[in-house]
């Protein structure tokens, strides 16, 4: 009597392992470059919330000779995903000047609060630095 070939139709425990294993190393390198990313485009998202406030507040100065409070100029302290929120503070009793203020809604170690102020002085809170912060 003539016994037939074995045919093994599926993996082996060995190569179940492996993909297993090479799934785990994708993972673990793509996690954290896709989390830099999400930082990066927040972070873009509450500069440019800063300096849309700063271009609204300049034009209230140019027809009011004066600075005024977010809510008088009709801006929206919140960035477009809720991401950051906006606060002003003027600079003197006069309003001639301001600082404008993001803070993240979501915990930003690099980047505590972003400041822009009516004069162009970019400023940041945080352990990163301007490139980190503010880009290039």
């Amino acid at each position: 009597m003539k016994t037939l070939p074995k045919h093994n139709n599926g993996f082996s425990l060995m190569e179940l392992m492996i993909v297993v294993a090479i799934i785990g190393i994708l993972t673990s390198i793509s996690i954290p470059a896709y989390n830099s990313y999400t930082e990066r485009a927040r972070r873009a998202e509450g500069r440019a919330k800063l300096l849309d406030a700063a271009a609204l507040l300049e034009r209230y100065y140019s027809d009011n000779n004066q600075f005024a409070a977010l809510a008088t100029v009709g801006i929206i302290t919140t960035s477009d995903s809720n991401y950051y929120t906006i606060s002003y503070v003027a600079g003197d009793v006069n309003n001639q000047s301001f600082t404008l203020t993001a803070t993240p809604l979501i915990a930003d170690t690099d980047c505590t609060t972003l400041t822009y102020t009516n004069a162009g002085a970019r400023g940041f809170t945080g352990g990163g630095d301007t490139k980190t912060c503010w880009g290039k």
